[in-house]
């Protein structure tokens, strides 16, 4: 194998950050992106073979050939995997945490609820457990992600206008024109494209991270080779340098020709299996066929057309775009930044005893098996832990959120006083 560069630190690159920041304007104009806070042990869901003996490249270069890359064809198969240490978000337990998610039980034609195909309840499940994804694109006008279960399949597809979303398991579907009104995942393009609910694909994961790295003291380099999808691939990890993150590091393993990232390894602080995997099996950067994008309801289907009371599909409580939490605030950057906002009403979250119509006592009580009561300079409250993402839920109702310690969080809380 060839020899690769040493560790590089982007507090003296100031050519690394700027490659880095050129990297995060480029992702595959593919379906759904998202929340790290949502979203995102765990086998490592895509087994790599081999250690291929490629030209030396440095971290720089390498950051430099993801921003240069212009990969807008492609099709293949996605596994990813996630565990937050939650229970899995099924159907059923997305309707019992999410209020008003997922589900039948809305008037005639679809009015007054989202329907079972709305993606801001289906793509919940990507959140927890092991999830096949079937993925096409061709250019920032066509794109189609399918979500495969054992015997249904969820789609959401792009083509011009048009976004359909179709739950096989229901036979209901939800249709948005204008391409859902939101900017693709080119961003500077211009184009419209799928609904932003959870990251799905290695690039999608690998724009966060190397966004979160961007302003923040962090450990860069290439770290050998492997073979993915039975692809050539440079690994890139990067490392918080920053105390109080609790992010171990990131890996992204990169196609040696193309530059396009077929591999996403996100592993704790804490130690043990990633809390999320996610690569592809099987990828293609062929032009998928024009048929692909194409989706005419099947007979007696239910379908929801934005706009009839539903929200549409582009809108995601992580975006905090329109009626998002009041007086959202981000502390900090990078690895450690914390998301500060309000909850409705000024007061913390219901105990198991109570519950309310926005929070249901089941709800409650899952909340109350996570929590850690806490105080400090702010008052007391409540600190929730994942794997990954931890959150402090004051008595008096603020939130302070981010992938950092429990520590963190009360530190951010006395401060803000």
């Amino acid at each position: 194998m060839a020899p690769y560069e040493p560790e590089q630190d982007t507090t003296e690159a100031d050519e690394l950050s700027a490659g880095r920041r050129k990297a995060v304007r480029y992702v595959v104009p593919l379906a759904v992106a998202g929340v790290a806070a949502a979203t995102i042990g765990l086998v490592p869901a895509l087994a790599t073979s081999g250690d291929p003996d490629l030209p030396e490249i440095t971290a720089q270069e390498l950051i430099e050939k993801i921003a240069a890359s212009d990969t807008e064809q492609l099709s293949g198969t996605v596994k990813i995997s996630t565990d937050l240490g939650l229970p899995s978000f099924g159907s059923g337990m997305t309707g019992g945490f999410t209020p008003g998610a997922g589900g039948g039980g809305d008037d005639e034609g679809g009015k007054g609820g989202k329907g079972a195909a709305d993606p801001s309840a289906k793509l919940m499940e990507l959140a927890s457990g092991t999830h096949t994804l079937r993925i096409a694109a061709d250019g920032p006008d066509k794109q189609k992600l399918s979500v495969l279960d054992d015997a249904a399949e969820y789609s959401l597809i792009h083509n011009g206008d048009d976004v359909w979303a179709y739950d096989s398991a229901s036979n209901e579907a939800y249709h948005s024109k204008d391409g859902g009104g939101h900017a693709d995942k080119k961003g500077d393009k211009g184009g419209k494209g799928l609904p932003k609910e959870l990251p799905a694909t290695p690039k999608e994961f690998a724009e966060q991270a190397l966004k979160a790295a961007e302003k923040s003291s962090t450990s860069v380099k290439v770290d050998g080779s492997a073979q993915v999808a039975g692809r050539d691939a440079y690994r890139l990890v990067l490392k918080p340098k920053d105390s109080g993150s609790t992010v171990g590091q990131s890996t992204v393993a990169v196609d040696e020709k193309t530059g396009t990232p077929l591999k996403f390894t996100l592993s704790p602080a804490g130690g043990g299996s990633a809390v999320v995997d996610a690569g592809f099996t099987k990828v293609d950067f062929g032009k998928p066929s024009a048929s692909t994008f194409d989706f005419k309801p099947p007979k007696g289907t239910k379908v929801t057309e934005e706009g009839d009371g539903s929200k549409k599909p582009g809108h995601r409580g992580g975006d905090f775009e329109g009626e998002g939490p009041e007086g959202l605030n981000v502390i900090g950057e990078g690895w450690t930044s914390i998301a500060e906002l309000k909850l409705p009403g000024g007061q913390g979250l219901p105990t198991s005893a109570a519950g309310s119509d926005e929070v249901p006592q089941e709800a409650a009580k899952f909340l109350d098996s996570l929590g850690d009561k806490v105080n400090g300079d702010f008052g007391s409250g409540t600190v929730f832990k994942t794997r990954l993402i931890n959150a402090l839920v004051t008595d008096d109702g603020k939130v302070y959120v981010g992938a950092v310690t429990k520590d963190a969080l009360v530190k951010a809380a006395n401060a803000a006083q």
